[in-house]
């Protein structure tokens, strides 16, 4: 037994529940990683100015990505050797993946079976949104930062808007439900929608969740004096509506604080990673479109699967690696830290 296993198995005797320690993805702070974010491609279909420059980015090779039968194989490895209870598939743009209703149908087919969703900037729902349901996928994520077609067009360089829309439709008219929406703020753009966007948001049934602006951008241009804070979010949308923090202290892993809105029961939530962290309760284990294993967003190092996978390597060697990788994990993004150095990876590299 390596060294990782045996203070794994000590740590499972120390504690409670049905799972034990050694067969879990836990770190020595204690988390238990039970969401696993995959991230099935670095291409994207937009250019978000706080993602990517406007010429976009030098994509991954073909051969450099997982192919379909290993990101089922190490997702199956996740849910049945290392106790992954969710998978929500990432990018860049999932929707761009060829195969990916056949991905997530093979998935929906494990047991235990994870529950299912995916992340995307909604462009391909009103073609997919069907498909994807019937193979098993169980809601999605969809961000949309503005209202205005012509701010949509200056964020994201991309005159898209109306297929934005169109794909939240067909994603709540083909059940992908809780519908939820990711809205950025940016100042001198967007800042000023939040009451709109969530006015807009509660006429359609959708759950919206603001998100602070991360220094997760390829140009490595983000500063913290302008960011749109959750406390500047809270603040616009209390000039229109009443919200009451929803069951204070039990947020759990959960990343959003939510509020009910004008009583509820519909809510709000607003995803506060820079100014407000939730790293001691973080869940999370990460895979990289080209078979890394990452243990936060922000971190710096990754640990490669794909190259122990393409070696032949066994089921419980590739799991004893993950395992090792997580146990390593630190206790925060450090954000905080004077010495915090942003990822060379951008968003669109790492999977959201």
């Amino acid at each position: 037994m390596s060294e990782v296993s045996r203070r794994l198995a000590d740590d499972s005797d120390k504690r409670s529940g049905t799972r034990e320690g050694a067969h879990v993805l836990i770190d020595t702070y204690g988390r238990v990683a039970t969401d696993l974010r995959v991230s099935l491609t670095d291409r994207c279909n937009l250019r978000c100015t706080y993602c990517m420059p406007e010429e976009g980015l030098q994509w991954l090779a073909k051969p450099d990505l997982l192919t379909d039968d290993e990101i089922v194989r190490l997702i199956g490895l996740a849910v049945t050797h290392l106790g992954i209870e969710e998978v929500r598939f990432t990018g860049g743009e999932p929707l761009l993946r060829p195969g990916l209703a056949g991905i997530v149908e093979r998935v929906a087919a494990l047991q235990p079976r994870p529950r299912m969703s995916i992340t995307t900037n909604g462009i391909g729902l009103k073609r997919t949104a069907a498909a994807l349901k019937h193979a098993g996928l169980d809601r999605v994520n969809v961000s949309l930062d503005t209202l205005r077609p012509d701010v949509f067009k200056t964020l994201t360089r991309r005159d898209r808007h109306q297929d934005v829309l169109d794909g939240l439709r067909a994603a709540s008219e083909a059940g992908l439900t809780p519908v939820k929406v990711n809205s950025v703020l940016m100042p001198g753009l967007n800042a000023d929608e939040a009451p709109d966007l969530l006015a807009w948001a509660l006429e359609h049934e959708y759950e919206l969740r603001f998100i602070e602006q991360m220094p997760l951008d390829a140009q490595h241009g983000w500063k913290r004096e302008g960011m749109v804070t959750a406390q500047d979010i809270l603040a616009s949308l209390r000039t229109r509506f009443e919200l009451t923090a929803e069951g204070e202290g039990e947020r759990g892993s959960a990343p959003a604080e939510r509020w009910l809105v004008d009583g509820g029961p519909q809510r709000v939530g607003v995803i506060a990673s820079v100014t407000r962290p939730f790293c001691a309760a973080c869940d999370r284990t990460r895979l990289t479109a080209d078979g890394q294993i990452r243990t936060c967003l922000f971190a710096t190092e990754e640990t490669d699967l794909r190259a122990l996978l393409r070696s032949g390597a066994r089921d419980e060697e590739i799991a004893e690696l993950w395992r090792k990788a997580m146990w390593g994990k630190k206790a925060g993004a450090g954000l905080d830290d004077p010495s915090f150095v942003q990822p060379e990876r951008p968003m669109s590299a790492i999977g959201g």
